[in-house]
């Protein structure tokens, strides 16, 4: 999903956030860092919102990739919502794409980009099977 896109499907999740003070650099504007600090928030209350278990003691999910692209500077005060995406579901990984939008107006784009989850047995740190609760969620 791109920037440009015209049509954009209903989120898998969209989690409203506020923008902090100090999520700000000298610039004025929201850090580049902290967007993927967002992304990981949205990402983690939909998991935890999963009506099963998606991490155990023997099989976790790792950050395998991320790409962001930021197509406006978000200052303070501001309230954002991030929305994510399920663009594939693999047998052992999954990818997200998602968007940081104004909360009230989700035509206000201030990035996109996609990131990619692997579960992998914390064991022998190979991967390990997406969890049938992330699969049936991506359905």
């Amino acid at each position: 999903m791109s920037g440009t896109d015209h049509v954009i499907a209903k989120p898998l999740f969209r989690a409203p956030l506020s923008v902090r003070w100090r999520d700000h650099d000298a610039f004025d504007h929201v850090n580049n860092a902290q967007y993927l600090s967002y992304v990981e928030e949205a990402r983690l209350r939909w998991l935890a919102s999963l009506d099963g278990e998606w991490m155990s003691d023997a099989a976790a999910p790792v950050l395998a990739a991320s790409q962001l692209n930021y197509r406006r500077p978000i200052t303070w005060p501001a309230e954002i919502a991030v929305e994510l995406f399920a663009e594939r579901v693999g047998g052992s990984s999954l990818t997200l794409s998602h968007r940081i939008v104004s909360a009230a107006d989700a035509a206000v784009l201030y990035c996109d980009g996609m990131t990619t989850l692997v579960w992998i047995d914390r064991a022998s740190g190979r991967g390990s099977a997406l969890p049938a609760v992330v699969r049936r969620a991506c359905g």
